[in-house]
This record gives structure tokens, C-alpha cells and sequence, in this order.
């Protein structure tokens, strides 16, 4: 009897304990104001740095990739040789405002796809098209490579970021 009412106050004291935490977590994020705060010019400039220091090469030098997205391992695959490196870097990130989703995938879209072409500028590449939308598809090259990038929101609230590199001709390998 004692070992049945102990495992009643042990888990009794951990539902009193993750319990706050997880209201605390949910409120945070869908409190009208958080979502104001972060969207103003300060909250965009404050996130825009944010994003820069925490952005980091993966797989290729010359890409820089966003901060806020997760590197998808076993959806990514790299092939290389010594005279190339091609492949597919997929990334993802998960969010949701109840508020204001539609207006949120707009920005969030918009927001990449000015980051990478920013960026893929610095790192010399060149942007060939683009096409901006539902889907944003950005395609680059140097002159010896092209790089293909895919922004695609999906309705459930997650970014996922495909970016092809593959060598622009075969000569020479």
C-alpha cells in the first residue's frame, strides 16, 4: 500500500511541476503582443541579426544557411569526389502563430528568400531566376556549379528548405 500511494505522490508532484512550465510555454507563444513585438521594424532588424550571427556553413563553404533552421540529416545526402562535391541539404523549421498564420508564411518565405539572396550574393554566386510565391525556388551559379534552392511552406506550419548543388558541366572530371 505505502509503494502504490509513494508512486501517486511522485507522479502527482511531477504532473505539479511540468505542468506550469508547459501553460507558461503554450501562453508565451500565443499572447497577442509577442507576435506584434517581434514583427516591428526593432523586433525584424533584432531577429535579422539574430539570424546572421547563428547562420552557419554545413556541408558546402560557400552556402550560408539561416540560424533558425534544423539541419534534416536523413533527408540530406552529399556525393564527393576530388574533383567535385554535389548533393542535397534539406532543412526544416516548425512554427505556428494562431493569430496570424496566413500572414506569417508570407513573411517567413519572404524573409529566406531575401537571406539567401543576400548571401548567396557575398559568397559570389550569381541568382540566374527566381520564382516567388506559394513556393519561392531561387537558382544560382558560379562558373563552375549551380545551386537550385526550394522554399516551400506547408499548411501544418513547417518551413522545409531544399538546396541542390550539382556541377554546372562535366568537363574536366
Amino acid at each position: 500500500m505505502e509503494v502504490l500511494i509513494s508512486g501517486r505522490k511522485r507522479i502527482s508532484a511531477l504532473f505539479l511541476i511540468v505542468l506550469p512550465v508547459m501553460i507558461w510555454m503554450c501562453c508565451s507563444a500565443i499572447l497577442p503582443g509577442r507576435g506584434e513585438a517581434a514583427t516591428g521594424s526593432d523586433g525584424q532588424e533584432t531577429r535579422a541579426l539574430l539570424n546572421e550571427y547563428l547562420a552557419q556553413y554545413y556541408d558546402f563553404d560557400d552556402i550560408l544557411i539561416p540560424g533558425e533552421l534544423a539541419s534534416s540529416p536523413p533527408k540530406s545526402f552529399i556525393y564527393q569526389t576530388p574533383q567535385f562535391k554535389a548533393g542535397t541539404m534539406v532543412f526544416t523549421r516548425w512554427w505556428f502563430d494562431i493569430d496570424s498564420l496566413s500572414r506569417l508564411f508570407r513573411r517567413h518565405v519572404e524573409s529566406l528568400t531575401q537571406f539567401f539572396k543576400d548571401h548567396m550574393q557575398k559568397d559570389k554566386w550569381k541568382l540566374v531566376n527566381s520564382y516567388e510565391g506559394k513556393e519561392s525556388f531561387l537558382s544560382f551559379s558560379k562558373p563552375n556549379r549551380t545551386c537550385n534552392i526550394l522554399i516551400n511552406e506547408k499548411w501544418y506550419g513547417v518551413t522545409r528548405v531544399e538546396i541542390h548543388v550539382a556541377p554546372l558541366t562535366t568537363e574536366g572530371m
